[in-house]
């Protein structure tokens, strides 16, 4: 939910009739030419991604556990994730990255015409920024991770966009459909060393509420239900990774990060259960207050 004290600089862009997006993306955030962009465009539902998807994927990594978490890049110096993600050792965040085992990732079947990805780029972390009302209920389940230096952006690595616009920031994205990628625990793995993708039909907060109700977990609003169909799922390790929706105008389209992978209950998979995940549309005014140059 919207914090209580709403920024003046929201109202002062409200009363001027001034577009959110067009106020900040040429200061914080990049612009739409920019971010979101992939040349790959793949079926969905469960297999495994291809080398150029998702660019602004990101592995959080800690000195104990190694990768613990998901996340998305969303401009130069931040990374998006989620609040229970959090440990005392992450240390760095992983870009680039397509298959973990190996050294280099190519993709193609014919000697000298593969094409292969960059090496993935690990990045320090300077500053953590983790929700003010994150609670282990697992509300407001959200951070922001501040890199200590900036990205390069390349074709293997590039930002997402947020919904700033207000036709998604109003929008619930009831009956859409949204995708999930990560390298989380599959039926027969704990880690998969491969990115993953998974096309998912998001579900309305009611039937999500009645569900989880029966655990005595309630649904808010700041969150958003996705899932329900068997082997088709977000699991542990996705967690902090991007819900990302594909925005279409006549014009353009932009991948779109709409939800942060939170929780669901101990099994993932299970037909007619659905996982949850913050509602990124929520936070905008929280994320540009905490987003520095």
């Amino acid at each position: 939910m919207f914090q209580k004290t709403f920024p003046l600089f929201f109202i002062f862009l409200y009363f001027c009739n001034i577009s959110l997006a067009e106020e900040i993306k040429p200061k914080l955030l990049p612009d739409k030419d920019v971010c979101g962009k992939q040349e790959q465009q793949r079926i969905f539902g469960g297999e495994e991604a291809g080398i150029g998807e998702f660019s602004w994927l990101a592995l959080l990594k800690s000195k104990s556990y190694g990768f613990v978490c998901g996340g998305a890049l969303i401009n130069k110096r931040y990374v998006l994730t989620a609040g229970h993600c959090i440990i005392d050792d992450l240390v760095s965040v992983r870009l680039g990255e397509h298959n973990i085992a190996t050294e280099e990732d190519c993709e193609g079947d014919t000697p000298g015409l593969e094409n292969c990805a960059d090496a993935p780029v690990d990045i320090d972390i300077e500053d953590i920024i983790v929700h003010e009302d994150y609670s282990s209920s697992l509300f407001a389940d959200i951070t922001l991770l501040r890199l200590k230096e900036e990205v390069n952006y390349t074709d293997y690595i590039k930002p997402v966009c947020l919904p700033l616009s207000d036709e998604l920031r109003n929008k619930a994205f009831t009956g859409e459909n949204v995708i999930v990628a990560g390298w989380g625990k599959t039926k027969t793995k704990i880690q998969n060393n491969a990115k993953l993708k998974v096309e998912l039909p998001v579900i309305s907060n009611n039937d999500c509420a009645k569900f989880y109700a029966q655990g005595g977990i309630t649904i808010t609003g700041s969150q958003m239900c996705a899932g329900g169909e068997k082997g088709k799922d977000s699991c542990q390790g996705d967690s902090g990774g991007p819900v990302m929706y594909l925005d279409r105008s006549a014009d353009e389209e932009n991948w779109m990060t709409i939800g942060v992978v939170s929780f669901g209950l101990q099994k993932c998979g299970i037909e007619s259960q659905p996982g949850v995940y913050t509602r990124v549309t929520d936070y905008i005014p929280w994320i540009l207050d905490n987003i520095q140059p």
